[in-house]
């Protein structure tokens, strides 16, 4: 085509050639810059069939247990709250395999109970491991179900000045486990989350450092959206289409990177606001949700978010969908500090480093996906592919997480 126009101006052959240069090196970049896309693209696409792959581990909510610490001189008073679903899948509880825990069954059990929870939770001084044993064990229901409630005591055989918590709880099971832990003493209370990654905690009881425990639930925040895969999954779904415009009936690939930006800001800001706003209602005990309800809705959010790109009428104002269903996510986000049950003084200093986190989370999520989406958005495939594929995807991934969560099935046992 280049070598027709030329002819058609009439010039000499030496200038024909000539011109064909720039129209050559203008083909090199472009073989060069398609070949770059579609790199981009095949890894995107990888990441989405290990997505579709990894679907029955996304599916599961990870476990929590709580554990509660009092300090007087040399000694440990202690409540452990353990959720008997996964005390069942961990020494099997369930005698007659009837997948129904009755209380009977749960009573027999007690010994493997307490033996069980003990052998993973060592309390230790300066100089010595504290003899720890149970004095009681009742059945109490959070919102997520029934748990067995160990009360304990520890001997430490002298003044407890620092107290090391080694916990170990049903990692061999659930690699996401986390132990929530508050310790008192004197009126004042520390707190922790205890995970495979950071299981051992010592604590000062002399005085508690408020930066460390702030610094802990920054790390939190950023631990809990980065493994949260229901709210990174509603997230993405809305900025898959952020580098497309709507135009004529199809998806075409948005103009300039600035545009994009102010799109995803936006979507991003709305998110922020909305679960901040419901976070700090929740964990400051204003307003409560059960929490079936909360995983639920979570999830059905995330399936109306994959369907918002396959129908796109149904989304027309996206920053508006995200700020109501961030009012949602924010009682998911709040979940972990509720059932700590601090004190407001330091829930308050909690509530806005977790949420901190979260933010510094959500931030490094969007700056790694925004550029890949707006370098490939040229692509044939982008719309077609990555846009479609993805969103059916997290439909599929969030249909699961809605019928476990809504009818308290398991769909897929791990």
């Amino acid at each position: 085509m280049c070598a027709r126009r030329q002819e058609s101006s009439g010039g000499p052959a030496g200038a024909r050639l000539v011109e064909h240069q720039p129209c050559r090196r203008f083909s090199t970049a472009a073989t060069c810059e398609t070949d770059s896309g579609d790199h981009i693209l095949m890894r995107t696409l990888l990441v989405i069939a290990w997505m579709l792959l990894s679907l029955p581990a996304f599916a599961h909510k990870p476990s929590d247990s709580y554990l509660s610490l009092s300090v007087a001189h040399d000694q440990v008073e202690g409540q452990w709250d353990i959720a008997l679903r996964y005390l069942a899948d961990a020494i099997g509880l369930d005698r007659d395999g009837d997948g129904q825990l009755i209380w009977g069954e749960v009573r027999d059990a007690h010994g493997e109970i307490s033996a069980y929870a003990l052998s993973r939770l060592t309390l230790s001084t300066d100089t010595r491991t504290c003899r720890t044993e149970v004095i009681e064990q009742l059945i109490d229901h959070h919102t997520d179900g029934a748990y067995s409630v160990l009360r304990f005591r520890a001997h430490c055989a002298e003044s407890i000045e620092r107290l090391a918590v080694d916990y170990r709880l049903l990692f061999d099971i659930d690699a996401q486990h986390k132990g929530l832990l508050r310790l008192t003493q004197g009126g004042q209370t520390s707190t922790a989350i205890l995970s495979q990654e950071s299981h051992a905690r010592e604590f000062s009881v002399a005085a508690r450092s408020r930066w460390a425990e702030s610094m802990q639930f920054i790390h939190e925040g950023i631990r809990h959206i980065w493994l949260g895969f229901d709210h990174i999954l509603f997230l993405l779904a809305l900025l898959l289409p952020a580098a497309l415009i709507r135009a004529e009936g199809r998806w075409q690939a948005a103009g300039e990177f600035s545009s994009v930006c102010w799109n995803v800001f936006s979507i991003v800001t709305a998110f922020t606001v909305a679960h901040s706003l419901t976070l700090s209602l929740a964990a400051l005990d204003i307003v409560r949700l059960p929490s079936r309800l909360v995983e639920s809705t979570i999830a059905a959010s995330v399936v109306l978010a994959g369907l918002g790109n396959l129908y796109p009428t149904m989304m027309s104002c996206r920053w508006l969908v995200a700020f109501g269903f961030g009012l949602i996510h924010g009682f998911g986000f709040a979940a972990v500090l509720t059932e700590l049950g601090l004190p407001h003084g330091s829930l308050l200093l909690s509530l806005v480093s977790f949420n901190l986190g979260v933010e510094i989370g959500q931030f490094a999520i969007v700056a790694a996906f925004l550029p890949l989406t707006f370098l490939i958005r040229r692509s044939w495939s982008y719309p077609r592919l990555v846009l479609t594929g993805g969103s059916l995807a997290v439909v599929a991934i969030a249909l699961v997480w809605f019928t476990e969560r809504a009818f308290d099935v398991q769909l897929f046992p791990i």
